[in-house]
């Protein structure tokens, strides 16, 4: 059960250069269920510069799965890794929807969606533009969450994960860029490629980034990376 891109040196921002002061806000939330009482989800939620201006847009949705090792109930701890510590620094034209997942579990896609149906109904999120990434336990998150519900979203980015590659015909038609150090001691390089191998038979929408020096933190590198947010962009359900 689960409680709880004007280019600048060395990084990216989505946004052109402009005289503004860009406005940073990631909050802290708490989620409560409506169908499983008594069960509760802390998350960060980054509203995008713009999001109060520009009134009739809706904004693509960032929905990002942590690792083990940020698990608990502090979400200073989100913050360690990927889009929750980009955005304190850096726009991200996205909502950025980070939960926390508590000690000892693991990610629950039927809670997670349950969290992303509340954001959705109560935020100016566009339904044909919902990303999903995480990293390590929240990569292994992206891919089971994803194949739960297929139907919610136009792109994926799992990193250092792995999942069912049985299952991998529910999401052949959603465009996934995978993510793995060829060192990894944590999460072998293996259980990436089952889940590529597999959506590669059935001609899925798979594309494989392999860092060859990377041990477990494959992550830093990859949303560092620009080009990572510009293809997110791109996908539309």
């Amino acid at each position: 059960m689960f409680v709880a891109i004007c280019f600048s040196t060395g990084f990216f921002s989505v946004y052109p250069q402009t005289n503004m002061k860009p406005i940073h806000r990631q909050t802290h939330q708490l989620f409560v269920s409506n169908t499983n009482p008594g069960i509760q989800v802390k998350y960060l939620l980054y509203l995008p510069n713009g999001y109060d201006t520009e009134e009739q847009k809706s904004w693509p949705l960032l929905l990002f799965l942590h690792g083990a090792g940020e698990r608990g109930d502090s979400l200073d701890l989100v913050t360690m890794h990927g889009p929750p510590k980009i955005v304190q620094s850096k726009d991200l034209p996205f909502l950025v929807v980070s939960p926390q997942c508590p000690v000892n579990q693991r990610w629950s896609p039927e809670i997670l969606k349950e969290l992303l149906d509340d954001i959705i109904e109560r935020y100016r999120a566009d339904r044909n533009r919902i990303y999903l990434t995480g990293l390590s336990m929240g990569g292994f998150g992206t891919w089971d969450l994803s194949m739960k519900y297929p139907e919610m979203f136009a792109a994926l980015a799992p990193i250092c994960g792995g999942g069912d590659p049985s299952q991998v015909g529910k999401i052949k038609h959603i465009p996934i860029w995978v993510f793995h150090g060829a060192k990894d001691p944590v999460v072998t390089l293996q259980r990436s490629e089952e889940m590529v191998n597999a959506l590669k038979k059935i001609n899925g929408n798979v594309k494989f980034t392999v860092y060859p020096d990377a041990t477990h933190d494959s992550w830093t590198e990859t949303y560092n990376n620009e080009e990572l947010y510009e293809w997110l962009l791109e996908q539309r359900k």
